[in-house]
């Protein structure tokens, strides 16, 4: 594959995870207002907002700074935006939550979630990016 194909499907992926990461952000917080709307405490609202919003935010920087990482690094980077993102969508709407289990849960688990997942995205790249060098 040519250098400008390699580069113009990586853009695309790009375009594709960073989209996706805005959606799936901009519902997760919609789910999370929607969840606490019952609750008077403004300052726990703020913390489960900043709490749930913070993977994204996390996603969008890494995608900032990987301006420079190698192509397979990047390519792991926004296939992991892309699930991560659409995961957490999943998991707030609901769909997957136990029965009996407190609305809270999932939003306190699965950014935690998210988070173990982007720090592992990152190492299983550059070891990806270091056996094609060897």
């Amino acid at each position: 594959m040519s250098t400008a194909k390699i580069n113009t499907s990586l853009s695309l992926l790009r375009t594709v995870a960073v989209v996706v990461v805005m959606i799936g952000g901009i519902i997760s917080f919609g789910f999370t207002l929607h969840a606490g709307h019952n609750n008077r405490s403004v300052f726990l609202i703020i913390l489960f907002l900043c709490w749930v919003s913070s993977p994204f935010i996390g996603l969008l920087t890494a995608c900032l700074l990987s301006r420079r990482w190698p192509l397979v690094m990047r390519k792991v980077l926004f296939i992991g935006m892309i699930l991560i993102a659409i995961g957490s969508v999943v998991g707030y709407s609901g769909v997957l939550n136990p029965p009996g289990s407190k609305p809270a849960f999932i939003f306190l688990i699965v950014p935690l979630i998210s988070w173990i997942l982007i720090a592992t995205i990152i190492p299983v790249a550059i070891s990806k990016t270091r056996k094609k060098k060897i």
